[in-house]
């Protein structure tokens, strides 16, 4: 997915993306939620920064990806995490919990709500008892433009990158085309990547929550107006 823009990830995101705010936001959160959480695994890591700030508020973190290169990335940034190449839709992990997190709305990339609930399932597996699941969604379907384009530019000390994005809509599914223009001192070169995401509606994930074993409430703003779900494990029957 991100095979022409791992490199550039953070140069781009850092240019419009406040993750100091969204990570102190998820510090506070959590330790609402339970004043002893310490342990954290960032599924769907990225390159590691949400996972590096939190540790500095200090938690321990743990992340993965099914990016190499984003593994590689978020390892140099928080050596003293773990990172691990997996399908968050299909992991198991040595340890578990206080929490599994997945933010920036990754998990519309799983596409359908049988990988969701397969996802939510693995989350739960790797929580302590009395752990929580923290998931930052993706779009609903009618809410994104279709005639919408976007542009966003990112600079390193060498490198200045441009990105143009489009969005295509079918029956629950959002399509990104993203157009890279990275400029450096060797010239400039074009990229391009396409990226399909899952619109789920809010009764979907509710409902795939509770198959996995877990309760979950909803805030409809969130970290970035995107909404955000916090999930407990459900009592056992």
């Amino acid at each position: 997915m991100f095979t022409a823009s791992a490199d550039l990830y953070d140069a781009i995101y850092g240019a419009f993306k406040d993750y100091a705010a969204e990570s102190a936001a998820v510090a506070r959160l959590l330790r609402e939620a339970n004043p002893r959480c310490m342990s954290v695994l960032d599924v769907a890591c990225g390159t590691g920064e949400h996972a590096r700030r939190l540790a500095e508020a200090g938690f321990v973190v743990d992340g993965l990806d099914v990016e190499p290169a984003f593994v590689r990335i978020a390892r140099q940034k928080h050596p003293e995490g773990r990172f691990f190449e997996a399908d968050m839709s299909d992991f198991r992990l040595p340890q578990q919990y206080d929490v599994v997190m997945c933010l920036f709305s990754s998990i519309g990339y799983l596409k359908t709500v049988d990988r969701v609930l397969r996802a939510f399932v693995c989350f739960r597996q790797h929580l302590i008892e009395g752990g929580l699941v923290m998931v930052e969604p993706w779009f609903e379907p009618g809410v994104l433009d279709p005639q919408r384009v976007s542009r966003n530019v990112g600079k390193t000390n060498d490198i200045c990158v441009t990105r143009t994005g489009r969005v295509e809509l079918e029956a629950g599914l959002s399509r990104l085309y993203f157009d890279y223009e990275i400029s450096g001192p060797e010239g400039t070169r074009h990229a391009s990547e396409v990226h399909e995401l899952g619109l789920f509606t809010k009764d979907e994930l509710m409902e795939a929550f509770r198959s996995a074993g877990l309760q979950a409430d909803y805030d409809p703003k969130g970290l970035t107006n995107r909404g955000l779900y916090i999930a407990h494990m459900r009592p056992k029957q």
